[in-house]
């Protein structure tokens, strides 16, 4: 299909306002040839208005025909074929394995929660039967389930432009849970979500869902996103991206007449904690391992690990050695935008420059434009617990060694640090035992504990939690990865002395969908 450049309101496309932008391709340095058309004011209010009437029909939809509806996307995504891959490519610099593997990604997603939905389990059906001859009190019959909270606005993730943006897990995750969506579409690469929001339209037609139940609004700045989440309309907001972006939508949010809750997943340093049987065991190998890690997609994941902490002695002086020699044998990467680049060259110019760092390795080879110089640079433990400013998120391909006295220093360390997503402990399982304070405290500030890994790649599953203590995310106890996802767009109503034939059907005495119940206080698909 032709790229229009028009926002998608419900079912149909719009171009009200004149102000239009173009997106970047980083790798030729180069404008896009297409031209998006901003949301105007009255295009916003229309499509939160179709929003807020295609809920009303949109979560009284069975969960079999909503995962039809998601099992059609997927499909309408895959029919965009190669050129939903070339845009991608053209729109952010990254090469066409990157995009394949996020198209199938965000696909798997999708069919996933399709799966979720069909099974039906998910609503936490929870039933306490009456008990009239209780005494002292006789008990009445209450019974309780997970509903939709309406309309939600998402924001499309720069360094994801796919498995993150306009299909991607909170898009999915809120359609899911019977919540119609309006994409604020990212203005790096509004060309890939306007063929994505082509899909979901057309799935959502093929499969007679509410017109409304999905728009895609165009902005270059924040004034559409501003104006979403103040929307009385808009009952929830999906978030990737900068602390200081997500804590602007949080306090916004906040402010309303209604308060509404902002799911956002923001930085994340991700500590690396080397024991040390891994550096006189294996201290090569995580050399390599870490390296590749840190370059991985040009330093531009949320898990990208900038800071690797150890008590000082030859066998760490030797890891950071060979750190250094094999990133910089890796070729570097363009990055999604100049303006990310050009950030990313201030970010490590400024943490460069504090007391007691020293640079172990930096790329000074010629470069294409927007490229990503790597750099690792160290500094003592005592340094880092004096200058909270070395926590700061480095977007890119950058990493900080923390040399500490010992173990009592970097408990710590790790006990200093902010919120993250994961943290990653490197040695063998007997020093798990031996130092159980370490890893309580990086138990402590992560979300994902990961033993001899990278914490690069995030398995979509339902154990997965992506999100951590703040500022990784702005409420610890949900996710933005995996199934468990659809809990941040739901929230529980108690049926209390019910008729039986008005309850949900997933609370009635027959369980006609034969799902897993809580049943006094018994996991069961029984009737009762």
């Amino acid at each position: 299909m032709k790229i229009s450049g028009r926002n998608y309101i419900g079912y149909r496309t719009s171009t009200q306002n004149s102000k239009t932008f173009n997106t970047f391709n980083p790798k030729l340095n180069t404008p896009n040839p297409w031209s998006f058309n901003e949301a105007s004011d009255e295009e916003i209010d229309e499509a939160c208005s179709l929003a807020e009437q295609a809920f009303l029909e949109y979560k009284l939809i069975p969960g079999v025909r909503k995962a039809e509806f998601l099992r059609s996307i997927a499909n309408e995504i895959e029919g965009l074929g190669v050129e939903l891959i070339s845009v991608y490519t053209q729109e952010s610099g990254l090469p066409e394995g990157r995009a394949i593997g996020e198209r199938g990604r965000t696909m798997g997603q999708l069919r996933a929660f399709a799966s979720l939905l069909e099974e039906g389990s998910w609503v936490e059906a929870t039933i306490d039967t009456a008990q009239p001859n209780r005494e002292p009190q006789p008990k009445v019959d209450i019974r309780k389930k997970l509903f939709p909270i309406g309309p939600i606005t998402v924001f499309g993730s720069s360094n994801f432009p796919l498995a993150f943006s306009t299909a991607g897990g909170d898009t999915a995750s809120a359609l899911a849970a019977g919540c119609p969506v309006i994409v604020k579409s990212h203005p790096m690469h509004a060309g890939t979500g306007e063929l994505v929001a082509s899909a979901i339209v057309k799935a959502a037609e093929k499969t007679g869902m509410p017109n409304g139940v999905f728009s895609n609004l165009n902005s270059s700045g924040i004034e559409v996103g501003e104006q979403l989440v103040l929307n009385p309309k808009i009952k929830g907001v999906g978030f990737t991206g900068s602390i200081k972006g997500g804590m602007a939508l949080h306090k916004l949010a906040g402010e309303r007449q209604e308060p509404i809750p902002v799911f956002a997943e923001m930085g994340s340093i991700n500590p690396v904690v080397v024991l040390p049987s891994a550096l006189l065991e294996n201290g090569e190998n995580w050399a390599k391992q870490y390296a590749s890690s840190i370059m991985l997609g040009a330093g531009q994941f949320c898990t990208n690990p900038g800071l690797i902490l150890a008590t000082k002695g030859t066998s760490l002086d030797s890891f950071i050695k060979h750190l250094g020699k094999e990133i910089s044998a890796l070729e570097s990467s363009c990055m999604l935008h100049p303006n990310i680049h050009d950030n990313y060259e201030k970010e490590k110019k400024e943490l460069s420059g504090q007391g007691g760092v020293n640079m172990v390795v930096e790329n000074e080879k010629n470069v294409g434009p927007n490229h990503a110089r790597q750099k690792v640079v160290t500094v003592n433990g005592s340094n880092f617990l004096k200058n909270s400013k070395l926590q700061r998120e480095v977007f890119g391909p950058f990493s900080i060694v923390v040399r500490c006295e010992d173990t009592n220093q970097l408990e710590q360390v790790i006990s200093k640090l902010d919120g993250q997503l994961t943290g990653t402990l490197l040695g063998d399982s007997t020093e798990l035992e031996k130092y159980p304070k370490i890893v309580q405290a990086l138990q402590s500030k992560v979300g994902r504990l990961l033993f001899n890994g990278v914490p690069t790649g995030v398995e979509v599953c339902p154990s997965m939690q992506h999100g951590g203590p703040f500022p990784a995310s702005t409420d610890s106890r949900f996710t933005s990865v995996g199934t468990a996802a659809i809990r941040r767009w739901v929230r529980p109503i108690t049926y209390q002395n019910w008729p039986e034939h008005l309850l949900p059907v997933e609370l009635r005495d027959e369980n006609p969908l034969e799902i897993m119940r809580l049943v006094d206080g018994e996991h069961t698909n029984r009737k009762i």
